[in-house]
């Protein structure tokens, strides 16, 4: 990447078109293999887990089946082409998308490597990203879209927005030669989830008896147990993303933490002043908020510089979930945006800021000054938010010709889990 030191490089997910090494290193090889597994382990069964517990007991089986089919259909879709046009040298074309090199896995044989790991470990690595941000996004439209529509739309989200995204951010596209830093997912995952999600709820409109009838989570533990594989697997993703077992990969693993126990112990407070009582769901959906806000910064900033991150997740997400809901009526069914969509635009812009030496951070890259860094920053969150939100809508549009993309209403007061899968969650 222009102009970058060469710790910048390490953590931005070497393509192997970048990589720096070509001697495997086994720490860094056992550190990636364990990351995979916990960033798969945020998927399934944590966030399927967490969103199952806040959607009613008629649904909570509709959720889980749609993360696991998820999991299967985008690991279909990366052995296909999803590796190569996120990773590959795309050509005359590589600042948009990669190439077709790495179709089929081709080349991602036992030997090849990708910097100082396997080529097979770090596209496996990458492949957990790629199936959790669809799956984040279950979350906007839970309780009311067809299972048929839900597979159709993440296939084709998968194809036109995630995958040129991530090409732009670390795959040396137009955003990594501008410099821009996201370490783990701010843009790429967050930012992208969040947007989908709440245009795929405009467009599917809200669910029957919003605001009008009490839609509470039905199992809290569930939420909780979830919520606590969510923080755990989270290291691999932050820690993980500095496809090395260094230094960076140890203070991300550190600020990942300090940030989601602040944003936790934050949201808690602001909601205990607000309405009298702490909540388990405002605990959690607080660590949530720590978590995706640091995602971006995490290998950039210092400890206190992720206190005040997490701070600011605590505070900002919690009033942004209100005013989505009260003011806006939107119905976002699980706070996918005010949490990951605006989390992850606090944490890229953050982490324009707190890079900076004087703030604890790695330090500038040459040539950059603090107002160019958040300059690019803020180019990289509106042009991602904004692809996004076109793509998403025109991706549901089509998708609505070719297949209904709501339930009934008569499925909808069934429940999903009986109307679309004949099954009950539970038999008591």
């Amino acid at each position: 990447m222009k102009s970058f030191k060469i710790w910048l490089g390490s953590a931005l997910m070497l393509s192997p078109a970048m990589a720096l090494a070509d001697t495997l290193d086994k720490g860094d090889t056992a550190w990636l293999l364990t990351s995979t597994a916990l960033v798969l382990f945020m998927t399934l069964p944590g966030l399927a887990l967490f969103y199952a517990g806040l959607v009613r007991a008629k649904n909570v089986l509709s959720v889980l089946m749609q993360c696991f089919a998820i999991t299967c259909i985008v690991t279909i879709m990366w052995v296909l082409f999803g590796y190569s046009l996120a990773f590959s040298d795309g050509g005359a074309m590589n600042d948009w998308i990669g190439g077709t090199s790495n179709f089929f896995l081709s080349g991602v044989t036992r030997d090849a490597l990708n910097g100082s790991i396997p080529d097979s470990v770090f596209s496996m690595f990458q492949l957990t990203f790629a199936i959790i941000t669809p799956a984040l996004i279950v979350g906007g439209f839970a309780e009311r879209m067809r299972f048929s529509a839900m597979l159709l739309f993440s296939v084709l989200w998968l194809f036109v927005v995630y995958l040129p995204v991530a090409h732009w951010v670390w795959g040396g596209g137009w955003l990594a030669q501008m410099g821009l830093l996201d370490f783990a997912g701010g843009t790429v995952v967050h930012i992208t989830a969040g947007v989908g999600a709440i245009v795929a709820a405009m467009v599917l409109g809200n669910r029957r008896g919003f605001l009008t009838v009490q839609m509470t989570p039905h199992n809290m533990t569930m939420t909780v147990t979830g919520a606590g594989m969510l923080w755990v697997g989270w290291f691999g993703f932050n820690a993980g993303s500095a496809v090395a077992a260094n230094g960076d990969a140890g203070m991300a693993m550190l600020v990942t933490h300090i940030s989601a126990a602040t944003g936790a112990f934050t949201w808690m407070i602001v909601e205990w002043l607000r309405f009298g009582k702490p909540s388990a769901l405002g605990i959690v959906t607080g660590m949530v908020a720590g978590l995706g806000t640091i995602t971006p910064a995490s290998g950039f900033v210092g400890p206190m510089a992720a206190l005040f991150i997490g701070f600011s997740a605590g505070i900002v997400c919690f009033f942004a979930t209100l005013y989505i809901k009260q003011k806006l009526r939107i119905d976002d069914s699980l706070d996918v945006f005010p949490v990951h969509g605006v989390g992850g635009i606090l944490g890229t812009f953050f982490a324009g800021v707190f890079v900076a030496e004087k703030f604890g951070g790695a330090g500038l890259a040459e040539g950059m000054t603090t107002a160019s860094q958040v300059g690019v920053q803020i180019v990289g969150i509106l042009a991602t938010a904004t692809w996004t939100a076109v793509a998403t809508f025109v991706i549901l549009k089509l998708v609505s010709m070719i297949t209904q993309l709501r339930v009934s209403e008569e499925q909808e007061t069934e429940g999903l889990d009986l109307a679309l899968h004949e099954e009950k969650g539970y038999n008591l």
